[in-house]
C-alpha cells in the first residue's frame, strides 16, 4: 500500500507523521521530534532547514527566513542570496525536508501527504500550500484545518459522544473551532480565528519591553541592528518557554551591541507576572474568537464537555488559567499540543491510505463566500452589495448556486467578482477573483438575461465558481487558481526543478552545529590578524565540540553551538 504522510505546516515547527498499527506516530530527526520551520542560506552558499537554520538566525538574519507561514497567499517575496523566493517556494524547503525525513524512516519513496493548515487561512493562502506541496514533489491528497487535525487526534480515543472546543494557539495563528465527537466521527460545527496571532506576537512583545529596557540604560536600540535584535528575540523565545514553569527567567546576551567601542551586555530578569501584563490584550483577542464561535453555533458554555489545548503557545500558564476561568472546566493537554495538529493529519491520511481507523472526518468552511451584486432602489442602482453563496460553518464538500439577472434588458455582459468575508459591503471583504461572462441572452424579448451562479468548494477548501447562462447555456468557470498572489503553472515547475537543484541540504545535521559554523570558524582560524588569545579559544571550542561529537552528548553540544554563535558574533562584529 502507498505510503501517505500526515504534514503540520506549522509558523513555528513543523512535523511529519504516519499511521503504524493502527495509531499515529510522529517522524522524528534525529532526536528532535519536529523541525523548526526556519530556511537559510550560509555565506558559504549551503541551504539549512530546521535546527541548523535557526542556529544560524543569531548571527545571519539577513539570510534565514522565519515564519514564513504568515505571508502564504501573498505577494510578499524573500531575498536570500542573490535571488527572491515566494513564501511557496521557502516553504517547500520546510515540505521537502519533512519528505525525507519520512522517506529515511519508511525505507521507500513518499509522494502523497495531507496538510494542514489554520482553519482561518484565506483561499489564497490554502492554493500556496498546495503549491509548496507540489514543488517539494508531493501529491497534496488533502488541506484539512489544523483544529480539525487535533479534534481527529483525540477523537480516536472517544468511546462516548463529545462536544469539545479547540483552543488552538500555535506561533503565528489562532484557531477555535467547536467539534462534536460522535462514534469515530469528528464533525467541526464552527470555527474563527486570526492569521496573524501567536508565540510569534508574544517573543516580540518581550523583547520590545526588554529594548526599552536597554535603550534606557545605555541610549541604544537594539531593534535598529539585525543581529542584535535577532539575538533578542531568540533570547525572548527562551525567556517566554522558561517563564510556562518558572516565576522568574533571566534573559542574558554577552556583546549584544557596542558604544564608543565599549561592548554592552544584557542582562535583564523578566517575570512571569510582566510577560502575562504585556500579552494580555492579545490572549483577550483570543476570547472573542471563542465567544464568536460559540454563538456561531449556537451552544452555550455549559453545553461543553471539554476543551482541547493544541499549539506550543497553548503552554504558557495564563493561557490555560483563562480559559479554565473563562470555559469553567479544566482544559484537556493530554497529547503534545506542538504534535497533536501532526497526528491529527496522519489519521487523515491514513483515512485516504485505507488503513483500518474507525473515524470520518465532517468540516467546515470558516469565511462566507459570495460575489458583488448591484441593487435598484427607488430608481437608482446601488451597487458593490455583497451576495452570500455558502455561509461560514457550512459543512464542506458544498455545493451552491443562485440565480442572477442583469441590470438591463440590452445587457449581454456581467463581471463575476468573487470575495470571502462577512461584510455587507463587497469590497470591504478579501478580493478572490473574477471573471466574464458574456453572449447572454434574456428568454424574450424585454426580459432580463439570466445568469446561475455555482460554488463548490471541496474538502481541500478551495473554490471554483461557475456562471451559466439560464438560455443559451453558455459556461464560464474559475477556480480561482490564478490569483495574483499564485504562481502559474510554469512558474511551479520552474520552482520544482530549481528545488532540485539546490541540492541535499542540511549537511551534518543529525547534530545541532551545522558545518557552515564550524567552516566559519576555521575560516576564521586562517585570519593572520586574529589576536593568539582569541585564536586560542576559538581552537579550543572546535576541540571541545569534536569530543562532543565523538562522545554524543547533545546536551554539550547544544551549548557550545550558542558558545560558538556568541564567539563568531563579538569577533566578527
Amino acid at each position: 500500500m502507498k505510503p501517505i504522510v500526515g504534514i503540520d505546516l506549522g509558523t513555528t515547527n513543523s512535523g511529519v507523521s504516519i499511521i503504524r498499527d493502527g495509531r499515529p506516530v510522529i517522524l522524528p530527526k534525529g532526536q528532535d521530534r519536529i523541525i523548526p520551520s526556519v530556511v537559510a542560506y550560509t555565506p558559504t552558499e549551503q541551504w539549512l532547514v530546521g535546527t541548523p537554520a535557526r542556529n544560524q538566525y543569531v548571527v545571519n538574519p539577513e539570510n534565514t527566513v522565519r515564519s514564513i507561514k504568515r505571508a502564504m497567499g501573498t505577494a510578499h517575496r524573500v531575498k536570500l542570496g542573490e535571488r527572491e523566493f515566494t513564501p511557496q517556494e521557502i516553504s517547500a524547503f520546510i515540505l521537502r525536508e519533512l519528505k525525507s525525513i519520512a522517506e529515511e524512516h519508511l525505507g521507500e519513496e513518499v509522494t502523497d501527504a495531507v496538510i494542514t493548515v489554520p482553519a482561518y487561512f484565506s483561499d489564497a493562502a490554502r492554493q500556496a500550500t498546495r503549491d509548496a506541496g507540489r514543488i517539494a514533489g508531493f501529491n497534496v491528497q488533502r488541506i484539512i484545518n489544523e483544529p480539525t487535525a487535533a479534534a481527529l487526534a483525540y477523537g480516536l480515543d472517544r468511546t462516548t459522544d463529545q462536544l469539545a472546543l479547540v483552543y488552538d494557539l500555535g506561533g503565528g495563528t489562532f484557531d477555535a473551532s467547536l467539534v462534536e465527537l460522535m462514534d469515530g466521527i469528528v464533525e467541526v460545527r464552527a470555527s474563527h480565528g486570526n492569521t496573524r496571532l501567536g508565540g510569534d506576537d508574544f517573543d516580540e512583545l518581550l523583547a520590545e519591553l526588554i529594548a526599552d529596557v536597554f535603550q534606557e540604560e545605555h541610549g541604544i536600540d537594539l531593534r535598529d541592528d539585525r543581529r542584535s535584535w535577532a539575538r533578542l528575540l531568540r533570547a525572548a523565545e527562551q525567556a517566554k518557554i522558561e517563564l510556562s514553569t518558572k516565576p522568574f527567567a533571566w534573559v542574558q546576551e554577552e556583546y549584544i551591541a557596542e558604544k564608543d567601542g565599549v561592548p554592552l551586555h544584557l542582562e535583564h530578569e523578566i517575570s512571569r507576572h510582566e510577560f502575562e501584563a504585556a500579552i494580555e490584550e492579545l490572549l483577550a483577542l483570543t476570547i472573542a474568537s471563542v465567544d464568536q464561535v460559540l454563538a456561531d453555533a449556537e451552544v452555550e458554555i455549559g453545553d461543553l464537555t471539554q476543551v482541547l489545548m493544541v499549539g506550543g503557545s497553548s503552554r504558557i500558564p495564563a493561557v490555560w488559567e483563562m480559559m479554565a476561568n473563562h470555559i469553567g472546566i479544566e482544559p484537556i493537554m493530554s497529547l503534545n499540543p506542538e504534535e497533536v495538529v501532526a497526528l491529527g493529519a496522519g489519521v487523515q491520511a491514513g483515512i485516504i491510505a485505507g488503513e483500518d481507523i474507525d473515524a470520518i472526518l465532517v468540516d467546515v468552511t470558516p469565511h462566507s463566500l459570495g460575489i458583488a451584486v448591484a441593487e435598484v432602489r427607488g430608481g437608482r442602482i446601488i451597487s458593490d452589495r455583497y451576495q452570500v453563496l455558502i455561509h461560514r460553518n457550512t459543512t464542506i464538500p458544498v455545493t451552491k448556486s443562485d440565480v442572477f439577472y442583469t441590470l438591463f434588458p440590452d445587457q449581454d455582459t456581467i463581471n463575476i467578482k468573487v470575495y470571502q468575508g462577512e461584510k455587507p459591503v463587497a469590497s470591504d471583504n478579501v478580493f478572490l477573483g473574477n471573471f466574464l461572462i458574456s453572449g447572454l441572452q434574456a428568454k424574450e424579448p424585454g426580459e432580463l438575461p439570466e445568469v446561475t451562479v455555482e460554488f463548490d468548494f471541496n474538502v481541500n477548501g478551495i473554490l471554483q465558481v461557475t456562471a451559466k447562462d439560464r438560455y443559451t447555456s453558455k459556461e464560464e468557470t474559475i477556480s480561482l487558481e490564478a490569483s495574483k498572489q499564485r504562481m502559474s503553472e510554469a512558474e511551479l515547475l520552474t520552482a520544482r526543478e530549481a528545488l532540485r537543484t539546490y541540492g541535499e541540504v542540511n549537511v551534518d545535521t543529525e547534530t545541532p552545529i551545522d558545518r557552515a559554523l564550524l567552516n566559519r570558524a576555521r575560516q576564521l582560524l586562517d585570519d593572520e590578524d586574529l589576536p593568539p588569545e582569541d585564536r586560542q579559544e576559538v581552537k579550543n571550542l572546535l576541540a571541545d565540540i569534536e569530543m562532543a561529537r565523538q562522545d554524543q552528548d547533545m546536551d554539550w553540544q547544544e551549548q557550545l553551538a550558542e558558545d560558538l554563535l556568541d564567539l563568531l558574533f563579538d569577533l566578527e562584529a
